[in-house]
């Protein structure tokens, strides 16, 4: 009896993102307030940095926004190095945290937090940063846009600043690229739908920090911060013309560590908020309660389609259970899909106006995909285990050379 609502889940979720990814084959028309007028608290947070802290505090001092209207912070968490050193050297106000107790991004940004509401200048927001990203010289204009238009949290366009240092970062490039376009910028298309945050470049009015609190301390502060306000009604949007370059791991175990950690976080936020969601959504008859809870799903989904998978290699057992695959569609149909869920990604990727070396990634993304299951697994049995993993950074890359490689690739 087990295998007919393992199938119908899976039948489900499998239709449901195939709808959702439509809406990510166009853009929506956006208008936009060009005039400045928010202010804004930039907040980096950094540990043991040195390598890549000062090209980003001088990106960020050199955006095309009013100077007077924001600031840039460092929070040096725990640096045994010369992070402090150099982000106060290029020009950015520096805090130092130690605390050996409360590790982590999310204890950092807390921190960080009760500091800036203290002091003397109120922000209209504030937006954070990894150390090791790089953004584009409009990020403010269009994250003002936003606020004006009268969101409160704001997600940016996540890019690669290294796509094409290793087949694990053009692989992991991908992967970013085909979550942009195809299911966070498919999901502002909707009108309805609500976005996740996605660990840099949030912006947060200072109004629902200081409402909410921050108190998102899991290994992944973004998921659960998404979802904290989305509990309270707060809805995270979209801006797909704010850029941030994000270092993506050189090697296959940095990034197995670094989605072993995102793994564990998920599955603890989901275990707090998946039930709240789906209550929510059927007591005020909103969509967009009911697809986060299918977002934190996708940990769950990945096992019941493994143990699927692994039912179906046993022949004895096929037999056993009614096939509802094939009472929904007919095996024709199911091959018609899977081609419609093939050309997705390419599609995605020349909407995206990517040169033609991304696309090479496309070869060996299957196995940068399919890894996913044992972390999944691992992420699962670790979920209790909050220790924080930190990735070290190392390409000490401007703003001016990403822009060049840009060029040099799409020519």
């Amino acid at each position: 009896m087990i295998m007919i609502p393992v199938q119908l889940i899976i039948i489900f979720m499998t239709f449901y993102y195939f709808v959702l990814s439509m809406f990510g084959l166009f853009r929506r028309p956006d208008k936009k307030v060009l005039e400045p007028e928010k202010s804004f608290a930039l907040v980096v947070a950094a540990h043991n940095e040195e390598a890549v802290i000062g090209p980003l505090v001088d990106n960020l001092l050199n955006l095309d926004y009013p100077k007077e209207l924001y600031d840039v912070f460092v929070v040096a968490d725990n640096c045994t190095d010369k992070t402090a050193l150099i982000a106060k050297n290029a020009g950015a106000l520096v805090h130092q945290r130690f605390n050996n107790e409360k590790r982590g991004k999310g204890y950092a940004l807390e921190w960080m937090f009760h500091r800036l509401f203290k002091l003397e200048r109120h922000y209209d927001a504030v937006i954070i940063f990894d150390a090791d990203n790089l953004v584009n010289e409009t990020f403010l204009v269009e994250m003002n846009s936003k606020l004006c238009q009268g969101h409160q949290i704001v997600q940016c366009y996540l890019d690669s600043k290294n796509p094409y240092d290793t087949w694990v970062t053009n692989t992991f490039s991908i992967t970013f690229w085909l979550s942009n376009r195809l299911l966070q910028l498919a999901r502002y298309n909707t009108g309805f739908l609500n976005n996740v945050l996605g660990g840099t470049g949030m912006c947060i009015s200072t109004k629902v920090l200081k409402d909410l609190g921050w108190g998102a301390t899991s290994l992944t502060e973004d998921l659960e911060f998404t979802m904290k306000a989305l509990i309270s009604g707060i809805k995270t949007t979209w801006a797909h013309d704010a850029i941030v370059y994000d270092e993506k791991p050189l090697t296959f175990i940095q990034a197995w560590n670094q989605r072993k950690r995102w793994a564990q976080g998920q599955v603890d936020v989901a275990g707090r908020y998946f039930f709240p969601l789906i209550y929510k959504a059927f007591k005020e008859r909103k969509l967009m309660y009911f697809d986060a809870a299918v977002h934190l799903f996708q940990p769950a989904l990945v096992m019941i389609a493994t143990f699927f998978m692994f039912v179906n290699l046993i022949s004895g057992l096929q037999s056993s259970y009614t096939q509802v695959f094939n009472v929904v569609m007919p095996w024709s149909g199911w091959q018609i899909l899977s081609a419609f869920s093939l050309v997705f990604p390419v599609a995605a990727l020349a909407l995206e106006r990517l040169p033609w070396r991304a696309y090479a990634g496309l070869i060996l993304y299957p196995v940068f995909i399919y890894s996913w299951i044992p972390i999944v697994f691992l992420g699962f049995v670790n979920r209790k285990d909050k220790s924080w993993s930190h990735t070290k950074h190392t390409r000490s890359i401007k703003y001016d050379d990403v822009v060049k490689e840009k060029k040099v690739s799409s020519s």
